[in-house]
Parts: C-alpha cells; structure tokens; sequence
C-alpha cells in the first residue's frame, strides 16, 4: 500500500503540469498545414472518439493544435500523457485529472489526450464520459495497443485517423516552395522540381528532421521506438535480436524477405518470433509489409513479402549504404504516397516471375517504378512484366511507370502505358 501511495499522481503536482502543457499548447508553433486537416472537419464533429495515429514525431501533436486552432476555439481540454509528470498515472487518477481540470479551466466538453497509450486502460474513462456526451480525440504511436482497446470496450464508437510523415506536397510547402502548374512547366521549373525531389527522398518527410538537420533525429526516433515502445512494451530480453532484425529490414526497403531466410540469417531461434518482432515494428509504424497477390489467402501468408519503411530520410540515417540504393528509395517514396490514401496495396508475381513493384486490385491499376528509363533494356524489362501481369489481370486498365525520366506514353501489345516523373506523380 506504501508503493501504491507513493506512486500516486498528487493534485498539486497535476494541476502544475496541465496549467504548463496548456500554455505550452496554446503557444505552439502551427507548423505547415497537414493536408490531411481539410479531411478531419467531419470526424471532429462527429459524436464519435477520434483516434490519430502514427509514428512518433510524425506531427501528431501539432495536428491537434491545428484541429483546435480551426475546429475548436477554446472548447477543449488538453493533456500530454508523454510528460514524465504524468508517467504513474492510472486509470484510477481520471477523476483527479476531470477534477482538476474543470477548477482550472471550467466546463469544457472535449478533450484532446496526446499519447494516449502510456495509461493501461484508459478506454474505461473514454468510454464512461463519452457515454455521458463528451468528445474525445486521442493520439496514440502504437496501432496494436489501439486497435485492442478500441476493439473491445469502444467497438463502433471510433473513427480512425493515420498520420503519415510529410507528403511530397508538405514538403515543398514546409521548403516556402511554390507549386508550379505541371502542365505548362518551364525548363527551370521541371530541374528544380527534379532537385527538390531528389532532396525529399534524401530527406524524408519527419518534420523535426526537417526543422533541425543538424541533430540526429531520426537515430533518436528509431531507438525510442525500438527501446521504449517495442522493448519495454512487449518486456522483450534479446534486445540484441531485435535491434539486428531491425537493422537489416531497414538496410533492406523495397525488396523481397522471407521470414524463413531472416530466421536462419539472423539465428532467431523460430519463424515466429521474426513474425512477432515484425508485427512489433509494424505497430509501432516503422515498416510496411507487402504481401503477393493472390487468390488464396494461404499463398499470400507464405509467399515472401516485401518491406518498406515509414520514412526514407530515416533509413538513410540508420540504414547500409543506402546512397546508391536510390531506386529502392523511390520505390518506397511511391507505397508511401499510395498508402496514405489506401490499405489495399500488393506486389503482383506473374506465372514467368516477372514482378510488378504495386498492384491496387480496388482501381484495377498496375504501377512500376524504375529510376531511370532510358535505355531500351531497361524499357523491356519493365514494360514486359506490365504487358504480362496484364494478360493475367485482364480488368486492369490503368498501368504507369512512375520514373526520374521525361513524361510520355508508350505503346505495347495494344496497352498504352503511361509514363510520369516522380514529382508530378506525387504531386497528383
């Protein structure tokens, strides 16, 4: 009982630290406005718990200050469970933390909790007040957690937000660059928008990155995540095996791995534990996993799959030799785009293995990506196993080769295949 009592948050203590994070937040730098914000006006009025989540350092913050900026005026309350004030705090302190907040700042009827995860069970006081009428929007930086306790007491009473590092867009808005009109660009425009390009794959999309090159963020970012939110989360001991595993995924973006091969590369002992430290690193948002497309569901499970990261800047921080890997960056550039708008993403093998790097069954829609395109063997190459997939997936009517190359069509066996320069690609 001693333990429990001195581990208790106390009112003063807490009243200290809300007063400070309100200031704080009222005072916070907007940042570039999200792209994502415009899409955010029916789900903050909807009676619904709102749930952002994404990476650390995404910008999960400063989207909620942008939300209360646009949406919410002083209606709201907020409160930072990342703020080492607040690290025992329970379930049981959510009354304490009502309490104190309605005699500092009155009545309010929303509240915005930041890193809602860090309090086990915090979905009991959510649901109880939301019951009561009151708004919720939650940040959190691990799908796992969330989607364990938004699937069992707040089924049907959330709406799910995910946050992606900056777009190509975002980053030429943060970069004060203006966007020209793609159809009529001049010679200077299509080099410079080639630079900046090239810059933003180097780059990344994690804001503060961005904003403070000279510190080492995105080492920082990669070992919280591996340290704070897979090891002492899931109370891992071989720390070592992870870090490696990590490691090599991130040296690694863009192509196939076999959980097998990473079993016996990286001496982990079981299939499985490469599968749980995998779903590890997926929910807590560094990597993607890709799988084939197939009918059956079974060859999708065991077929290879393929990796992309949350962010190409940081796998050019922390990963091997990425410099001369830049088609394995763009390609990343390229899912991540896709995947801010969609789920529903695979790679296609056809029956002569050829490979075409996405398939989106939804849009029916083939695309490739391929640095350069120039040479006549490359064109083969890439435009053969489009016309091949395509003979297999008869339905599918749009095919793009997404490439550092001049815009232009081309046609082959009766297809016309559209070719588009990474930026304009982005930018549309």
């Amino acid at each position: 009982m001693a333990d429990q009592q001195q581990t208790q948050i106390t009112k003063d203590v807490l009243a200290s630290a809300l007063k400070e994070q309100a200031e704080s937040f009222k005072n916070r730098d907007l940042g570039i406005e999200r792209e994502i914000l415009d899409q955010l006006s029916d789900a903050v009025s909807a009676p619904q718990i709102t749930v952002i989540t994404g990476l650390r350092r995404v910008g999960k913050s400063t989207l909620l200050t942008q939300i209360a900026n646009r949406y919410l005026k002083d209606g709201y309350y907020f409160v930072n469970f990342e703020d080492e004030r607040l690290l025992n705090f329970q379930v049981r302190d959510f009354d304490l933390l009502h309490e104190t907040l309605i005699s500092l700042f009155g009545e309010k009827q929303t509240f915005l909790f930041d890193e809602i995860q860090n309090v086990p069970e915090w979905e009991r006081f959510v649901r109880r007040l939301h019951d009561q009428g009151y708004k919720f929007i939650v940040t959190g930086s691990n799908a796992s957690l969330l989607s364990q306790e938004l699937g069992t007491r707040l089924t049907g009473r959330s709406i799910r937000i995910e946050l992606f590092p900056f777009s190509f867009r975002e980053f030429l808005l943060f970069k004060k660059v203006e966007i020209p009109d793609l159809k009529v660009l001049t010679t200077r425009q299509k080099g410079q928008l080639l630079k900046l390009t090239k810059d933003y794959i180097v780059s990344g999309g994690i804001p503060d990155a961005l904003k403070y090159p000279e510190l080492e963020i995105h080492k920082t970012l990669y070992d919280d995540v591996l340290y704070r939110d897979i090891a002492t989360r899931y109370k891992l001991d071989n720390v070592k095996s992870l870090k490696e595993l990590t490691f090599y995924l991130v040296s690694n973006i863009s192509t196939l791995i076999s959980f097998n091969k990473l079993k016996e590369l990286l001496k982990l002992g079981s299939v499985n534990t490469v599968k749980s430290y995998i779903d590890y690193l997926e929910n807590s948002w560094l990597f993607f996993v890709v799988n084939k497309y197939a009918y059956s569901v079974k060859e999708q499970q065991i077929a290879a799959k393929k990796i992309y990261s949350i962010d190409t800047g940081l796998v050019g921080s922390v990963g091997f030799s990425f410099s001369k890997n830049k088609g394995k960056l763009m390609e990343n550039v390229v899912y991540l785009q896709l995947r801010r708008k969609r789920q529903d993403i695979y790679y296609y093998k056809t029956v002569q293995d050829y490979e075409v790097d996405f398939f989106l069954p939804k849009e029916n829609a083939f695309i490739q990506v391929s640095q350069y395109f120039d040479s006549p063997e490359t064109q083969e190459r890439e435009l053969r196993a489009i016309t091949a997939a395509v003979q297999e997936q008869k339905e599918v009517t749009t095919h793009v080769v997404v490439t550092e190359s001049d815009k232009q069509i081309l046609n082959r066996e009766g297809l016309q295949i559209q070719v588009v320069p990474l930026y304009e690609w982005l930018l549309k």
